[in-house]
């Protein structure tokens, strides 16, 4: 165990909640936590008012409380004053709001020509941060034209005329400023020529390929901007993570100065780790791969136990259908118990139409609800007052998540409990063991990549349909031979004043700035034709395929039809009694190997891939688990260009170790998965960011070889620290096989809910064996690191 652990305290109010939880009166659990430490409470540190902010707006928040303000709070607003571009990284509930509200406001009261704009990467986020900034120009006096409105895809057409003519204050997220504000720039102009300060809030969001994207729509707003005449400050509020000046810098592309040191107060949190009981009687009982109740199942149990406690509680789940299967689970049990509470917990997510979202918002703030089970659409940002717990059904991927979720509860300086229930996943289960790791360590840096070609050539098209590209700027930017690839496709024309998009390309509808797939599927009840929600294109084959279960809102649907072209799928009111899940097929080839490294009979590399891939059949599977049958689908091929970190061993070294020519598939599949299952541990990733392949005999390197790719075009910088911690990361892997008290393999450690082969062969005593044997051939060390991708030189795989 590595890292220091918060020291105990007395005991708090959240141990109470926990030893409720572990008593034979819970509802329905059937875990226990594994490790639970209390975080002390912190005492709050002031500043002065900064004498130049508006006088009317000083009072009206002192008549509102705030007295004085917290010394980050200073720091960060002076520099933003002072036309300094600033990123404050600081915990949750630190009042970052304020470090924007004060100079915006304040500039909007100055001068009338004066605009600002916000944007937040999820509108849960946004609406919250717009009745906030409106109650506050609302109760100053001649601040009426500085009245924020939004500007997103929930606002109606009728009145976006006016916003772009008259508003001052612009509330909207990055797929709109990409797509509805950017590409007509020209009926904004009043709004650009006095954009003073651009406000992107949790800006530890936007990583990876979806970063990647918003950097460059971002690139794109500055350079609009001046050409109005505008060069705005730029205002990012982070949680706490790694180099945020550094990552900040990179997301808007001009220097930004960083803000840390959190003064303001929180209460005693009380964290658990809890690990659900298993559901068969386990190896010394006859069962061959024991597995443990799911954590979304334990999480409703958990969540139904603390609602009945008096606990205002909010669960995160990983997935939508897990939101509704977790709210839907609650409330069966309060119903069970005769609390007469079932209807005072619903399920939140992406996907529900706006008015229905607003509702189960404002129901949670006001105490309306007492339990919620959402996807990471409600972490951040919300200010929800009172809440007691959270439930987190899994490790979210990243410390930074974790903690922005934990934060949601004791935002006023009480006393709080989070809980975070361990999936049966080889991640979740080292965390369990290792607590340190996750609560010792400092949270992840912010890994974007504007560089990445994929993301670079599309966004490339949109600035030049939005206004020819100079060469000054091409050559600024660092993309001359980017603008010459897409020149050589017959998509951008150069000429002696610039570069110009071509005639009839229109880009802006193609480019998805979240990965995947551009556009959305409509979800329609086929009986009423009442839309029911979307989910992204790309996304929309493996969850809406034709036969697949759908549940919205407790209810459950069955998929009829699925119409990629005209972005429809077609649901009827049916609950068949089971659930599905996809299965696919993938094949993998390499088109450039960028770094390569022999270390004896093991080879690593890092290589740029191409991988093809299929969704063939899904799985009906009943509510205790057992399978039903397997469906076939035909579905269409997808094809992703993305970046792998890959190893390969010899035969003659397999042999050596004792893994037979039958058992290499099985092991080498079993090895895969469970490094799939670890890679989030030395990467910023989620694991479903992730995919891989194994083959015995691979076609490009003629040897057993595994690949561990980025699920993103273009890779988003997860293989890469995959490839420069491979030591650290392998070795985890093998010490959670062989700490596994499964016999074949279970979830824990080897199984995959992903794989598409339906986890056949596994070996996980081979597994074992493969990953000692290439740690055996690896440099000996702590220090060993493969050697960094920026700097090596690509060489052919021999």
């Amino acid at each position: 165990m590595s890292g220091t652990l918060p020291s105990p305290s007395p005991r708090e109010f959240g141990e109470d909640l926990i030893a409720a939880l572990v008593s034979e009166e819970a509802l329905g659990t059937c875990g226990a936590p594994a490790f639970t430490t209390v975080i002390p409470a912190r005492e709050a540190a002031y500043a002065d008012w900064p004498d130049w902010v508006h006088p009317p707006l000083r009072a009206e928040l002192e008549n509102c409380g705030i007295k004085r303000l917290y010394g980050h709070q200073a720091e960060a607003a002076n520099l933003a004053h002072r036309r300094t571009s600033v990123v404050t990284a600081t915990g949750t509930a630190s009042g970052k709001s304020l470090v924007y509200q004060l100079p915006i406001v304040t500039a909007l009261a100055e001068s009338q020509s004066d605009t600002a704009l916000y944007l937040a990467p999820t509108k849960a986020l946004g609406a919250d941060q717009l009745k906030n900034a409106a109650r506050l120009t609302n109760s100053l006096p001649g601040l009426d034209t500085a009245h924020p409105y939004p500007y997103d895809g929930d606002t109606p057409s009728d009145i976006r005329p006016w916003i772009r003519n008259h508003a001052r204050w612009v509330f909207t997220n990055p797929d709109m400023l990409h797509i509805g504000i950017l590409p007509s720039h020209e009926r904004w102009a009043r709004f650009f020529r006095g954009l003073r300060y651009v406000v992107v809030d949790e800006c530890h969001h936007y990583r990876g390929i979806f970063g990647s994207s918003v950097s460059w729509v971002i690139r794109r707003l500055r350079r609009i901007a001046r050409r109005y005449g505008a060069d705005p400050v730029f205002i990012l509020a982070s949680a706490t993570t790694a180099n945020p000046a550094a990552a900040a810098t990179r997301l808007v592309g001009i220097n930004c100065a960083e803000v840390t040191e959190d003064c303001s107060p929180h209460g005693a949190r009380t964290v658990a780790m809890w690990e659900p009981g298993f559901l068969t009687s386990g190896p010394d009982h006859g069962s061959p791969a024991p597995a443990r109740r799911s954590a979304t199942t334990e999480a409703a149990a958990l969540t139904a136990s603390l609602v009945r406690e008096g606990a205002r509680t909010l669960t995160f789940v990983r997935s939508r259908a897990g939101a509704e299967f977790a709210s839907m689970t609650a409330r069966r049990l309060l119903d069970e118990s005769g609390t007469g509470l079932a209807h005072r917990v619903t399920a939140y997510r992406a996907g529900y139409l706006a008015e229905d979202r607003r509702r189960i918002e404002t129901d949670l703030a006001e105490g309306e609800l007492l339990g919620v089970t959402t996807t990471n659409a409600l972490e951040l940002g919300v200010d929800i007052a009172g809440l007691d717990a959270v439930v987190i059904a899994g490790f979210p991927g990243t410390r930074a998540s974790f903690w922005q979720q934990s934060g949601r509860a004791g935002r006023r300086g009480q006393g709080a409990v989070v809980i975070l229930v361990a999936r049966d996943d080889p991640l979740d289960s080292f965390l369990v063991h290792n607590p340190a790791a996750l609560l010792g360590k400092p949270v992840e840096a912010t890994v974007t990549d504007p560089g990445n070609p994929y993301v670079q050539g599309p966004h490339l098209l949109c600035a030049a349909a939005e206004h020819p590209l100079s060469d000054a700027e091409a050559a600024q930017l660092g993309v001359v031979d980017t603008l010459h690839l897409l020149e050589a496709d017959g998509l951008i024309r150069h000429r002696p004043s610039g570069w110009f998009i071509a005639p009839g390309v229109n880009p802006h509808e193609e480019v998805s700035i979240r990965g995947g797939a551009a556009g959305q599927v409509a979800i329609v009840e086929s009986a009423t034709g009442a839309l029911l929600g979307t989910v992204d294109a790309g996304r929309a084959p493996a969850t809406v395929h034709p036969g697949a279960v759908h549940l919205h809102q407790g209810d459950t649907y069955l998929v009829e039809n699925l119409n990629l072209e005209e972005g429809l799928a077609l649901v009827r009111h049916e609950d068949p009694g089971w659930s599905t899940t996809s299965r696919s097929v993938s094949d993998i080839r390499i088109t450039h190997i960028r770094v390569h490294s022999s270390h004896g009979a093991v080879s690593l590399g890092l290589a740029d891939v191409e991988v093809t891939s299929q969704v063939v059949s899904y799985l009906r599977r009943l509510p205790t688990g057992e399978i039903l049958d397997t469906v076939e689908l035909e579905m269409p091929t997808s094809t992703l260009h993305t970046v792998a970190v890959m190893w390969t061993i010899t035969p003659g070294h397999l042999t050596g170790a004792g893994i037979a020519d039958d058992e290499l598939p099985g092991a080498l599949h079993a090895a895969e998965h469970a490094a799939i299952g670890l890679l989030p541990l030395v990467a910023t990733a989620d694991r479903g960011d992730i995919g891989g392949v194994s083959t015995a005999l691979h076609a490009d390197t003629g040897l057993p070889t595994v690949f561990i790719y980025d699920g993103h075009p273009g890779g988003a910088g997860i293989a890469e620290r995959g490839h420069s911690a491979i030591r650290e990361w392998l070795t985890a892997t093998a010490d959670v096989i062989e700490r596994c008290g499964c016999v074949e393999g279970c979830p824990s450690c080897v199984q995959s809910p992903k794989c598409g082969n339906g986890n056949d062969p596994l070996d996980k005593a081979g597994a074992i064996r493969v990953l000692r044997a290439v740690l055996g051939e690896l440099p000996q060390g702590p220090a060993f690191v493969s050697e960094p991708p920026q700097t090596a030189q690509p060489v052919p795989m021999p």
